[in-house]
């Protein structure tokens, strides 16, 4: 079947596992003016910033011959869980019928998963595929290493662009390894390729470390965030997501428990603040800002989809919160302006490398 997906983070982790059962896959265009416009225009003026890129990108794959979405969904109050059902109406009333395959968690309905899961690998015996998702989750895990890694190296580069690259070329690499062989092959070659760039050193007491939190879409995905990890490496400043794909795969999907500990911890302490889980990612922001917090991080940029429920009720708890460590939000839409986001992320980095001199001087 011809499908596609939504474009948000390591895209060609999906691309690989479609293609590897069988499947013709429409990449979709990374969102850019011409995706935001079409979502605001054919979506709800209430609805949320993700909804109307994700509407965006649909109607952009649509316009190419998709006939399957894939996607996931969510669960409580956060509209997210509607997202899918939402998306397809609207699209049939444009005139595209298309069929939608939404993924949740395998723990609040297996029989539903398993079947979603059937679709996507294209009828396969679930043994034959297992080596398939075995490869797929170590790409996964290469990708996640490779991004947190950039972060750490970009602030201190010396020749401005070279990280960037690099990640060009690793991208390349990864997107044509197709086993676990090739794959350990091609990562030794890439770690060596971001060893070889030359950085300068700063002492230990004067980098500057910064948490990014909030709903997981415009956390991942650069194109929606105004690639704000990159506008901090390029301030001097390291970042860490508190999202990663990974850690949603080991939470929602994978059975052990022990691949789940970290997502736990994060929700314990979370949910010193907000007692209930009232969807999105709400408890996850909280204990992300209490995490980086104990992590002795500088400071935390709260992203925040304009409207959203679960991440308002984030933003309530964030002036507790900075008491302990300085928090910025940043509310995202169609509307949200680059000059104006530039300047107060800015000023935040000026403040938090200011506080730091005045702790070194006063230590």
């Amino acid at each position: 079947m011809k499908i596609s997906f939504p474009y948000m983070g390591p895209v060609i982790l999906y691309q690989k596992i479609l293609e590897k059962f069988g499947h013709e896959v429409v990449m979709p265009i990374r969102p850019n003016k011409t995706t935001f416009d079409l979502g605001v225009k054919n979506s709800p003026e209430y609805a949320c910033f993700p909804f109307k890129v994700l509407m965006g990108t649909y109607i952009q794959s649509c316009e190419r011959g998709v006939e399957v979405i894939g996607t996931s969904g969510g669960h409580g109050p956060c509209r997210a869980g509607y997202y899918g059902e939402i998306h397809k109406r609207i699209l049939k009333q444009m005139g595209y019928d298309v069929e939608f395959i939404i993924f949740d968690s395998v723990f609040r309905d297996s029989k539903k998963f398993w079947g979603q899961l059937k679709r996507i690998t294209n009828h396969h015996n679930i043994f034959q595929a297992i080596p398939t998702f075995i490869y797929c989750y170590k790409l996964l895990q290469t990708i996640d290493h490779f991004e947190k890694r950039i972060t750490r190296i970009r602030p201190y580069e010396l020749v401005k662009g070279s990280v960037d690259d690099a990640w060009d070329k690793i991208n390349r690499i990864l997107s044509q390894t197709n086993n676990k062989e090739e794959l350990f092959r091609d990562t030794e070659i890439c770690n060596k390729m971001l060893d070889s760039i030359e950085t300068f050193t700063i002492p230990e007491e004067e980098k500057l470390r910064i948490g990014i939190v909030g709903e997981i879409y415009v956390v991942m995905e650069p194109s929606v965030n105004g690639n704000i990890e990159k506008k901090l490496n390029d301030l001097g400043c390291e970042t860490l997501r508190s999202q990663y794909l990974l850690e949603w795969v080991d939470y929602h999907i994978l059975p052990t428990k022990s691949k789940k500990q970290h997502e736990l911890d994060i929700i314990k302490k979370g949910s010193e603040y907000i007692k209930l889980n009232i969807g999105g990612h709400a408890q996850q922001t909280v204990g992300s800002m209490v995490d980086f917090y104990e992590r002795n991080y500088d400071g935390v940029i709260h992203l925040m989809p304009f409207s959203c429920l679960p991440e308002l009720v984030s933003q309530s708890i964030t002036n507790t919160l900075s008491k302990k460590i300085p928090i910025m939000t940043l509310s995202l839409d169609e509307q949200s302006g680059e000059a104006n986001n530039q300047t107060r992320i800015e000023a935040f980095v000026d403040l938090l490398r200011n506080r730091k001199m005045k702790k070194s001087r006063t230590a």
